[in-house]
């Protein structure tokens, strides 16, 4: 985890800062906000400042910060990290939303857990598959070419609330690029809709981007350090 000294515990600073980002956020653009490298303490300030939706990476992390969020019973989880084939079950329990289905594998995996389960949770989350629009070898995901490739095997998984997609762009792409890119995963979103009618979300956009993928039609942002850096 990173080192905590980077980030402000400063409440009225998150709150200030968070109020001027929900005044650019259009109303039909729901912030995620990226908490996984602070704080419970944090998280209370974020949540004093009306925020109820949190991002987090780890299965194990988040299990730690909802046991002791427990009395804050509104807030939405979403796991917005890769998801290990070993943590399926216990991620199914935890989060609201899974937004990191990056492969197919875990599509089926999640697919046969929600079916088979003999004690079915009493919500089960909504998901996102995980898209690439330029090759990152540092990114997961799909690829336009492999979703295609995929699309049968992926309508045969009925089990899973097929929501939207989720993007997370290659670092040091300028304001056009990113809008090109993110653009890009829309018209994907816009073609399979016709396979997954669900398929209406679009998570995409970060502190350093995320005004091009409003522009890009983003329904989902994902902030964390615009919030929450020290300065």
């Amino acid at each position: 985890m990173t080192t905590s000294h980077a980030w402000t515990n400063d409440p009225q600073l998150i709150s200030d800062r968070l109020t001027v980002l929900k005044q650019e956020l259009p109303s039909q653009v729901k912030l995620v906000l990226v908490t996984k490298y602070v704080s419970v303490e944090i998280m209370r300030m974020a949540y004093a400042a009306g925020i109820r939706d949190f991002g987090e990476s780890k299965v194990q992390v988040a299990a730690q910060k909802q046991a002791e969020l427990q009395d804050l019973t509104d807030i939405t989880w979403h796991l917005i990290g890769s998801l290990q084939s070993n943590k399926v079950k216990q991620a199914i329990a935890q989060f609201d939303w899974i937004q990191s289905l990056d492969r197919l594998s875990l599509v089926q995996q999640l697919d046969r857990q929600l079916r088979n389960s003999i004690e079915m949770p009493q919500k089960s989350p909504k998901f996102c598959l995980q898209v690439k629009p330029a090759l990152d070898p540092d990114k997961s995901g799909w690829s336009e070419a492999e979703l295609i490739t995929n699309l049968e095997q992926l309508k045969n998984c009925q089990n899973l609330d097929l929501v939207g997609l989720m993007t997370i762009l290659p670092l040091g792409l300028d304001y056009n690029q990113s809008l090109q890119l993110f653009q890009q995963v829309a018209h994907l979103r816009e073609n399979l809709s016709t396979h997954f009618p669900n398929l209406i979300e679009l998570s995409m956009g970060m502190s350093g981007d995320y005004k091009a993928a409003i522009a890009a039609g983003a329904t989902i942002v994902r902030i964390g350090s615009q919030v929450f850096r020290s300065t």
